[in-house]
């Protein structure tokens, strides 16, 4: 196994970080190892604040509330609230009480919400006073999110293989599935994502920006950031919460390329110091991370680092300290995962890996190989240096009339080397009658500030060319057609390909 992440922090670090596989031995480890550091703050409700040692005391008040409830053992329990310190505390307690943590999306509407507890079995619901109204007539138990017992209930014993929560995944194209991860899962995922090249115990301050509904923001951008027993800055308002980012001084954040970009363009607004001044790593995920912005940040003195994960491998599969050298690259596989390719997909194995989806036994059964590797559906390759690079989809392959495969991903990313563009999607499109590869542009604004439509489309039709030039001519673009409106989106900023 490749030492690439061990190496980038101090070696008595390291010593002091163990991998652990259940949520009730990863809260006594907290407890103990950070109990006066700063754990959860809330600039808002400054009385919610906590430390590590009341953050494990609060989470043993809130068992014994769960526990009073007379749930069945390993019952479903949502979380359904924007991102605090509540939402946070609660997870850990249903999951430290031998339930299943099922964290809703704070944008969900009533009948959704109704569908969700039918179709997950769940039990109770915790429910945020902002969303309350969305949780009226289900016919399932609903309890304010800040409830806690005056008493303590101690962790039950958990087996590592068995389920610790449900996250949505698939939904882009289709109905969400829920992918069940156990213990082993969720902690290796919290372990792995603690990894940056710098000093990483209790010496940031990070923001939950992401929702704790999407696997990213939950397992990197809030448990990697307790498990190294560093601080977590609720936010409940993004808005206000990027206004309040030069009192805050976040040390890293956890985002999307799309928040990147929005940031980005704030600090050429108002000056990098925007950012609180004390900013040193942004991890970026969900989506391919644009050399154009890694090459903006870097000359803030921010390293923009990307990486690849799925909701179905706890979100960590890879990672890339090694941007500079390696800016179209996902960087090397976190420890403990086997990673192999059948016919360019990218499969795995290892302790990070789901159970399968929530009584769905065809799409449990087509996500695994015979032989038990994971199917990611994606396709990748491994340079000689152990770099991984993804190159697309399988199910967004375009078939030639020449019946050959072409992955829209590996033609957009040549793409995204061009600071005028901000996005842009490949697709199969009619021209004259024939099937032909087509491209929609979205321009950075600023680029076409002060241009004629003729000028930017004269721009974007050189960069068309140019890049063909460089493409087989199979895959060239024969249609092109620049935006001036954006793209439809997925919840993590995505271009959605539907469309």
């Amino acid at each position: 196994m490749s030492n690439y992440f061990f190496d980038m922090i101090p070696a008595e670090e390291l010593k002091q970080m163990p991998y652990i596989p259940t949520v009730p031995e990863f809260l006594d480890f907290i407890g103990r190892q950070y109990a006066q550091y700063p754990a959860l703050t809330d600039l808002n409700k400054p009385e919610k604040s906590v430390n590590y040692a009341q953050l494990v005391e609060n989470v043993a008040r809130r068992r014994c509330f769960l526990k009073s409830l007379g749930l069945a053992e390993g019952a479903k329990v949502a979380i359904f609230d924007f991102n605090s310190v509540d939402a946070v505390e609660m997870f850990l307690a249903v999951t430290s009480a031998g339930y299943t943590a099922v964290v809703l999306p704070a944008q969900l509407p009533a009948p959704a919400v109704a569908g969700s507890c039918a179709r997950f079995d769940i039990s109770a619901v915790m429910v945020g006073d902002a969303l309350k109204g969305a949780t009226e007539g289900l016919p399932v138990k609903v309890f304010p999110i800040s409830s806690i017992s005056d008493t303590a209930a101690p962790a039950v014993v958990v087996d590592k293989d068995s389920p610790a929560a449900i996250f949505f995944t698939g939904g882009t194209t289709g109905v969400p599935k829920g992918a069940i991860l156990p213990h082993r899962a969720l902690l290796r995922g919290s372990f792995n994502g603690a990894f940056m090249p710098c000093s990483i115990l209790h010496c940031h301050r990070t923001i939950g920006m992401l929702p704790l509904s999407h696997v990213f923001g939950l397992i990197k951008g809030t448990m990697s950031c307790l498990y190294s027993g560093n601080e977590w800055v609720a936010c409940e308002d993004m808005k206000a919460t990027i206004g309040k980012l030069p009192a805050i001084q976040p040390t890293y954040l956890t985002l999307v390329p799309g928040l990147c970009d929005i940031l980005y363009g704030l600090t050429r607004m108002y000056t990098p110091n925007f950012l609180g001044g004390k900013l040193k790593i942004i991890i970026s995920g969900a989506a391919n991370v644009p050399p154009r912005l890694i090459k903006a940040f870097d000359g803030m003195g921010i390293g923009l680092l990307g990486g690849y994960g799925l909701t179905e491998g706890a979100n960590f599969t890879s990672g890339n300290a090694d941007v500079k050298t390696h800016p179209t690259s996902v960087g090397k596989v976190y420890p403990e995962q086997e990673i192999r390719f059948v016919d360019g997909e990218i499969q795995l194995k290892g302790d990070n890996i789901f159970l399968g989806y929530y009584k769905d036994p065809v799409n449990t059964k087509d996500a695994f190989t015979s032989d038990g590797w994971f199917r990611t559906g994606d396709l990748g390759r491994m340079d000689e240096d152990g770099f991984l690079y993804i190159t697309g989809r399988i199910k967004n392959l375009i078939i030639l009339a020449n019946g050959e495969n072409v992955s829209p991903e590996s033609i957009e990313e040549p793409f995204y080397k061009c600071d005028a563009l901000r996005d842009c999607l490949v697709k199969e499109d009619i021209m004259n009658g024939e099937s032909v590869i087509a491209i929609d542009i979205l321009p950075q604004p600023a680029f076409v500030e002060g241009k004629s439509e003729e000028e930017v489309a004269a721009f974007f039709n050189k960069l068309v060319e140019d890049v063909n030039a460089t493409l087989p001519s199979t895959h060239r673009v024969t249609k092109v057609t620049v935006r001036k409106e954006d793209f439809k989106r997925t919840g993590s900023l995505k271009v959605a390909r539907n469309q």
